[in-house]
């Protein structure tokens, strides 16, 4: 996706916090490790995992600062923060819309390393994740990079969207009570949190297939019209992080029962559910098939 060059920002909604040094890990590191196992990149929901302590809040203390010098759509197309900063904007527009008063803007933070949340503390290798204890979505940029080198990503413009998108995926199940009629901490190719997952992929697409008709409070779209060979980036993402293509390029056996996030055919099929029929179509739950 493009954003119109003219586009103009309403106001930043990315934070940046410097590097959280000396990160304390409780219990020997054993709840450090459980994160990198499960998470699989992308869409990680710390709060089923970890409390607020589980992986000690100790370090310095880090600071937040406000996102500066993205003030256009221009520059939103040029810079990968500004980029950020845009599609959360974008992503406001689109469920303040679908969800009226109804909703809540999460927060977004840009790290580098670790980061100190309310649902513990984490370094970049979780991949991005959005926490409900303080909802807010966090990410390390440098994640981008790694879809690319390690996971054969493409890696365009709106896939690197489509990563916030599913987060905020995340943010409105929080918000609208999906999280808290679930069985989260669960794994098979039906369970809960496959179902969790999937659905956030269904929502991104729902933005995505909309967000470029929906105005801002200015009046005026900051998104052009989506290509296919847009979309197609976007779905390339999808692929590389399902759990079967995350389990064979790993060298281990593709075992569906361990399944979190859902197979690669899944969060495709999913996100193009949520991009050609919209939000309506995003479900998971009630689904006899996944």
């Amino acid at each position: 996706m493009t954003f119109n060059d003219n586009a103009r920002s309403s106001g930043s909604r990315v934070s940046k916090r410097g590097r959280n040094t000396g990160l304390a890990v409780g219990g020997g590191g054993v709840g450090l490790i459980v994160i990198l196992l499960v998470s699989s990149f992308l869409g990680v929901d710390l709060s089923g995992l970890v409390g607020g302590d589980a992986l000690g809040g100790g370090g310095a203390a880090s600071q937040d600062s406000p996102l500066e010098g993205c003030e256009t759509g221009a520059d939103a197309n040029a810079v990968v923060e500004c980029r950020l900063d845009f599609t959360a904007q974008s992503l406001d527009d689109f469920w303040a819309q679908e969800l009226g008063s109804g909703y809540a803007l999460p927060e977004f933070v840009l790290f580098e390393q670790s980061v100190s949340t309310a649902c513990g503390s984490a370094t970049s290798a979780v991949g991005p994740f959005y926490c409900p204890g303080d909802s807010t979505v966090y990410l390390d940029v440098s994640f981008y990079d790694e879809l690319r080198s390690r996971f054969g990503a493409e890696g365009g413009p709106l896939a690197q969207m489509y990563v916030v998108g599913h987060e905020w995926g995340h943010h409105i199940q929080n918000i609208t009570g999906v999280m808290d009629r679930v069985k989260r901490g669960d794994s098979g190719p039906t369970s809960d949190s496959v179902r969790l997952e999937l659905q956030a992929d269904c929502l991104a697409g729902a933005w995505v297939g909309g967000a470029s008709s929906v105005p801002d409070a200015n009046g005026q779209t900051l998104l052009e019209p989506v290509t296919r060979a847009q979309v197609q980036d976007a779905l390339n993402a999808a692929s590389v992080i399902g759990d079967d293509r995350i389990q064979s390029s790993a060298g281990g056996e593709v075992d569906p029962h361990t399944w979190t996030h859902g197979s690669s055919e899944q969060r495709q099929r999913w996100f193009e559910a949520g991009y050609e029929g919209g939000t309506g179509a995003c479900d998971t739950f009630a689904a006899q098939t996944l």
